[in-house]
């Protein structure tokens, strides 16, 4: 198979690009708001964090859909070189994001704390996604200097298993998975009360059950062709979207609703995500919404580090903060643009032209 056959791509679902823009930009916010407003009671965006499940479903349904018919042809050994070369540059350059704001942050001094060697230890760690929970000032994150890192994390380990076991599984088989899925999601929640875990070390597993079962369902969304057709466009389907991180938190009611929201209305919105019709005029929005979502998600969490040392030595009033936040908000989606446009996609570019094999 040449270069042309492996690079060539479907037809992408431009809503669900739109969509995953949109949840991008509320993981950004949410970290910036569960710093400025610690009690989750009172922020009202505070399940921002189940963003990340919806990533999870997303992928399940986009890596099928791109992957199924062709995963036998390409070969294990380039699906994992075409996996690399989209998701591996983002984390490498937020590492090195992270690193430079470690060393450089002007509320803190970690440098002095951890010396050459553990900073070392915890670049290389985040470079090449091995967790290193040892930071307590950063509560025990699995990569302390870049703390999203953790769902890239698990999103390979979805992508192994994918390429080794799951592309090959029947429908009713992988049905069967994903109830015992649903099960363990259920445990987590009942458990932990809640469905934030999976970032930190004393979370660790929570992170597989979360991606175990949203990728999953992704998957069986495609598989079954639960595609609904609607006509809510992307914008009715972004209201949709965002009501799920709207809801109340509650330590009461969490074990529940999130629950509710993983399991049954982020897959609900898949399918209908992928079987609205796009309004004219909006599809330049929904491209750049996709293409922007992953290096917005990659690259603002150093900052976040800053905001968080910022806020602890400063203390600044709410007032200053409402102003803050949004302002830093449009410069990191202004940042994740030039890096995207300037680092990231001319790496991927070079490395496709390396790695890939040139002909049949």
């Amino acid at each position: 198979m040449n270069k042309e056959e492996v690079l060539k791509t479907k037809e992408h679902f431009a809503i669900l690009d739109g969509l995953r823009g949109l949840a991008a930009v509320v993981v950004v916010f949410y970290h910036f708001m569960e710093i400025a407003i610690t009690d989750y009671s009172k922020n009202f965006i505070a399940h921002g964090y189940l963003a990340v499940d919806f990533f999870f479903c997303l992928s399940g349904f986009v890596i099928a859909y791109a992957y199924d018919s062709r995963v036998e042809k390409i070969g294990i050994l380039t699906f994992v070189k075409l996996r690399l070369i989209r998701l591996h540059p983002l984390v490498v350059i937020g590492s090195i994001l992270g690193l430079l704001t470690f060393l450089f942050d002007p509320f803190s001094n970690f440098y002095a704390v951890y010396g050459f060697g553990k900073s070392a230890l915890l670049f290389l760690a985040s470079a090449f996604l091995v967790p290193y929970p040892v930071m307590a000032e950063r509560y025990f994150n699995l990569f302390n200097l870049n703390a999203p890192a953790w769902s890239l994390f698990w999103e390979y380990i979805a992508n192994i298993f994918y390429v080794i076991i799951l592309y090959r599984l029947s429908r009713k088989t992988l049905q069967a998975l994903t109830l015992i899925a649903v099960l363990v999601i259920c445990f987590v929640a009942f458990k932990s009360t809640n469905l934030m875990g999976g970032w930190g070390g004393p979370t660790f597993w929570d992170g597989g059950a979360r991606v175990l079962y949203s990728f999953l369902a992704g998957m069986l969304v495609y598989r079954s062709n639960w595609i609904i057709k609607n006509r809510l466009g992307f914008l009715g389907i972004s209201v949709l979207l965002l009501f799920a991180f709207l809801v109340p938190f509650n330590d009461k009611y969490n074990w529940l609703t999130e629950p509710l929201i993983v399991l049954i209305y982020f897959p609900v919105l898949v399918a209908l995500g992928a079987g609205a019709t796009l309004k004219s005029g909006l599809e330049k929005i929904c491209k750049f919404s996709g293409e922007i979502s992953y290096p917005l998600y990659m690259t603002h969490y150093p900052f976040i580090w800053i905001f968080l040392t910022y806020v602890s030595v400063v203390k600044p009033e709410m007032t200053l903060l409402k102003i803050i936040i949004p302002i830093s908000l449009c410069l990191l989606m202004a940042f994740a643009y030039l890096i995207m446009i300037f680092v990231d996609t001319p790496i991927r570019k070079y490395l496709k032209n390396k790695l890939l094999p040139t002909k049949g």
